[in-house]
C-alpha cells in the first residue's frame, strides 16, 4: 500500500517513525494496492477539523476520514501535542503511541469502529495483534481506552454512513424496505421524483459501504426487501380488479394475500438484482457505478420478456413532467434514459464519498444527460409539425360500472347488450355539431361476439368505426379490435398478442384460477382506413400492448398515429390508471408517433408525439371528445430499436470500465 506522509508541524521532524511500515501492517490483503494519506499536525489544526467535521469543540489524538474508495482509503490526521501528553501519562514513548494511532486510524478507514462496546472489543483485539507484530506491547494493558469518538470517520457521506446499520439485522431489512417504498413515489400520480432518487441512492450507498465479502446468494437476500416493497408499492393496484365485480370477488378474494405475497417475492427476486450484484462484486467505485446502471437496465430489458413481459414503470418515467428530459427517450428510449438516471444516482453517491477520484464517471453521465436533453428539445420541435394533421377523430368513453356487464340470465344478457348498443350510439352522437371521419370505441365495448363481417353499428353511425370486441374464429376466442367502414362491413380485425397472465391466459395451467383463456394474435400490424380526404394509416394496440418498446410499428412503416383501445375499469382510480397513461406517453415519445387512446373507464386522450397530452377525458367521465393528431415522425430510437440499444449499453459499460482501469493504473 502506498502511504503519503504530509508534515504540517515542524516539531514532528525530530521523531524517526516508519509510517509506511506501520500503515501496511494495519491494512488487510484486500487493500494492498490502496493508498492512504497521513497528515501530521498539532492541536490547533486538529481542533479545527474536529469542530468542523465532527461538531466536537476540542482537539483529539487522531482523526480518520474514510473516502469509501477501494483505492484511496482516506486520510488520517495525528496531533503531536495530544499524542505527547497521552504518551507521557501512559509511560510510553511518543514513537510507540504514534504507531498505535496510525494503526487505529488505518483500521477506521477499513470500516472498524468503537462506538459500541462490541465493536470496540473487535477493534482493540485487532490493534493488539498488529502492534504485537510490530514489536509493541498491548496498549490497553495500562487501561488506556479510546473513549474519544472523534476519530471515527466523518465527511458528509461518511456521516450518513456512520449510522451503523448492521447487515442481516432487523434495521437493515426495515431500511431496505422503506427505501423501496420511497422509490415508488416518483411515478404517477405523485411524481415525487426526488424520493425515487433518494430511495435508489440510499440503497446503493447502504450496499456499497459494506466491505466484508459475502456470497452472491447472501447479497441477494440482503437486497431482497428493497425489491419486494418497491414492487408491492408499485403493483398493489392490480389486485383492485378482484373487487370490482361481486361474482369475481366471491371467487378470487381468497387469493388477495397470496397474490400480494407473490408480487413481493417476484419483485424481490428481480428488482433487487442490481443491488445484489454491486454488493457481491468487489469493484472500484467508478466501475461499480457503471455496473449498477448496466445491471439495472438489463433487468428492465429482461422484464420485456418474462411471462410475455411486464416492463411497467421504467425509472425513466419519473421524469414524465420534465418535458425536455423525458423527450430524450426519442434518442435512447426508456432503456437509455433509465441507464443515465441510475448512472447519475450511483456516480453521485461515489462522488460524495470521494470528490478527488470519483468525479470522472459522474461528469460522463452528466454529458450523456445533456446530450439526451438536446435530442429531447429536437423531438419537441418535430412534434409541432402540423403538416400531417389527421382528419377529425372522436373518442368515446362509456365509463359504465363493470358490474353492469355481468348478467344473471340469457334474457338479461340480451337486454343489457341492446341497451349498451343504444348507449354507445348516444355517446357517439349527442352534443356534437360535426360528423367525425373516425369514431374510436374502447376495448371490450361491443357487447356481442364478432363471428362474421357484418357490423351494423358503423352503418347506423355513418362513420368509420374502431371497436373493441371479442372475436370467435376456428374454435378460438380473441380479444380484438374491429375496424368497420361506414357501410357496416368489417374491413379488418386485429387481435391482441400480448395477453395478460392470470387475467387472459393461464401461464401455469390450472394451478392458479384464471377468469379467461384467450388466444394471442399475430403481433404488430399497420392498418389503413379510407377517409373522405384520403387514407388514415395507424398501428393498432390493445390495452397494455403499448407498454412494450418496439411492439407496434413494423420496420420502415410511417403511420399517422397509434390507436390504443383499453379498459382500465378494473383498477378504479388507483395509481395504475395514471401510470398506464404515462406508459402510453412514453411510447409516443420513443416512436415519434401520436396516440389516440380510447379507455372504457380510465383516461381517454389525444397524445402528441412528444408525449404531451393534447386533450383528455378524466377517470369515470362518460361521453366523447373530438380531436386531431399530427407530428408523426421517425425518431433515432425507432431506427436503432430496443435490443440494439441494450447491446450499445452493454458495450459502453464494458469499454468505460476497461478505460477506467487503464486510467487508474496509469495514474
Amino acid at each position: 500500500m502506498k502511504v503519503y506522509v504530509n508534515t504540517e508541524n515542524k516539531n514532528w521532524k525530530k521523531y524517526k517513525i516508519n509510517f509506511e511500515k506501520i500503515a501496511n501492517a494495519a491494512v488487510s490483503s484486500a487493500h494492498k494496492d490502496s493508498e492512504v494519506s497521513i497528515t501530521l499536525v498539532d492541536d490547533k489544526q486538529i481542533h479545527k477539523l474536529n469542530r468542523k467535521y465532527r461538531g466536537i469543540n476540542k482537539p483529539t489524538n487522531v482523526l480518520s476520514f474514510e473516502l469509501g474508495d477501494d483505492v484511496l482509503l482516506g486520510d488520517v490526521f495525528i496531533s503531536l501535542d495530544t499524542v505527547k501528553r497521552e504518551a507521557k501519562d501512559a509511560g510510553i514513548s511518543v514513537e510507540e503511541h504514534v504507531a498505535h494511532m496510525v494503526v487505529h486510524g488505518v483500521l477506521h478507514l477499513q470500516g472498524y469502529d468503537h462506538i459500541k462496546d462490541s465493536e470496540a472489543k473487535i477493534m482493540e483485539n485487532k490493534e493488539i495483534q498488529i502492534l504485537k507484530k510490530l514489536g509493541y506491547k498491548n496498549p490497553y494493558e495500562e487501561d488506556f481506552v479510546c473513549n474519544d469518538k472523534s476519530c471515527c470517520p466523518g465527511r458528509f457521506i461518511t456521516k450518513i454512513e456512520s449510522v451503523k446499520i448492521r447487515e442481516n439485522s432487523f434495521l437493515w431489512y426495515l431500511t431496505a424496505g422503506v427505501l423501496g417504498v420511497l422509490t415508488s413515489f416518483g411515478f404517477a400520480p405523485f411524481y415525487l421524483w426526488m424520493l425515487s432518487l433518494i430511495g435508489i441512492g440510499g440503497m446503493y450507498a447502504l450496499c456499497t459501504k459494506q466491505k466484508k465479502h459475502i456470497s452472491f446468494l447472501k447479497s441477494w437476500i440482503l437486497a431482497f426487501p428493497f425489491g419486494a416493497f418497491y414492487g408491492i408499492a408499485m403493483f398493489w393496484w392490480v389486485l383492485n380488479s378482484i373487487y370490482v365485480i361481486p361474482e369475481l370477488t366471491a371467487q378470487f378474494a381468497v387469493w388477495t394475500i397470496p397474490a400480494l405475497i407473490g408480487i413481493g417475492i417476484l419483485c424481490g427476486v428481480i428488482l433487487s438484482l442490481p443491488f445484489a450484484v454491486v454488493r457481491y462484486c468487489n469493484r472500484k467505485p467508478m466501475q461499480r457505478a457503471i455496473l449498477f446502471a448496466c445491471i439495472w437496465t438489463l433487468v428492465l430489458w429482461g422484464r420485456e420478456w418474462f411471462l410475455t413481459g411486464f416492463p411497467w414503470n421504467p425509472i425513466s418515467n419519473i421524469t414524465m413532467n420534465i418535458p425536455m428530459v423525458v423527450n430524450s427517450m426519442s434518442l435512447w428510449g426508456a432503456l437509455g434514459l433509465s441507464f443515465v438516471i441510475i448512472g447519475l444516482i450511483a456516480s453521485f453517491v461515489e462522488l460524495l464519498r470521494n470528490k478527488k477520484s470519483n468525479w470522472f464517471v459522474f461528469v460522463l453521465y452528466v454529458v450523456l444527460f445533456l446530450i439526451g436533453c438536446a435530442f429531447g428539445y429536437h423531438n419537441m420541435k418535430s412534434a409541432d409539425n402540423i403538416a400531417n394533421k389527421t382528419q377529425l377523430i372522436r373518442i368515446v368513453q362509456p365509463a359504465q360500472a363493470a358490474v353492469y356487464k355481468m348478467p344473471t340470465s340469457r334474457q338479461e344478457a340480451q337486454e343489457i347488450a341492446t341497451q349498451k348498443i343504444r348507449d354507445l350510439f348516444v355517446w357517439a352522437t349527442s352534443d356534437k355539431s360535426e360528423n367525425p371521419d373516425l369514431i374510436v370505441f374502447p376495448e371490450t365495448a361491443y357487447p356481442y361476439t364478432v363471428v362474421n363481417n357484418d357490423f351494423p353499428l358503423s352503418r347506423v353511425l355513418n362513420a368509420n368505426v374502431i371497436m373493441g370486441a371479442n372475436y370467435y374464429h376456428e374454435n378460438k376466442m380473441y380479444n380484438s379490435m374491429v375496424v368497420a367502414d361506414k357501410d357496416g362491413r368489417v374491413q379488418h380485425i386485429y387481435s391482441k398478442s400480448h395477453l395478460v397472465p392470470f387475467g387472459e391466459y393461464r401461464p401455469f395451467g390450472d394451478i392458479i384460477p384464471t377468469p379467461g383463456q384467450l388466444t394471442s394474435g399475430n403481433g404488430k400490424e399497420i392498418i389503413s382506413i379510407d377517409m373522405n380526404e384520403g387514407k388514415f394509416v395507424f398501428a393498432p394496440a390493445i390495452c397494455y400492448e403499448i407498454i412494450f418498446s418496439d411492439s407496434l410499428i413494423p420496420n420502415n412503416e410511417m403511420p399517422d398515429a397509434i390507436i390504443n383501445i383499453t379498459n382500465d375499469t378494473w383498477f378504479g382510480r388507483t395509481p395504475g390508471v395514471y401510470q398506464h397513461l404515462d406508459m402510453v406517453r412514453r411510447y409516443a415519445i420513443e416512436s415519434g408517433v401520436p396516440v389516440v387512446r380510447s379507455n372504457y373507464s380510465g383516461i381517454s386522450a389525444f397524445i402528441a408525439s412528444d408525449g404531451n397530452i393534447i386533450s383528455l377525458m378524466p377517470v369515470g367521465q362518460t361521453g366523447s371528445i373530438d380531436g386531431f393528431v399530427w407530428g408523426s415522425h421517425i425518431t433515432l430510437y425507432r431506427i436503432i430499436g430496443r435490443n440494439l440499444w441494450m447491446a450499445f449499453i452493454l458495450m459502453f459499460s464494458i469499454f468505460a470500465s476497461i478505460s477506467i482501469s487503464l486510467f487508474q493504473k496509469k495514474d
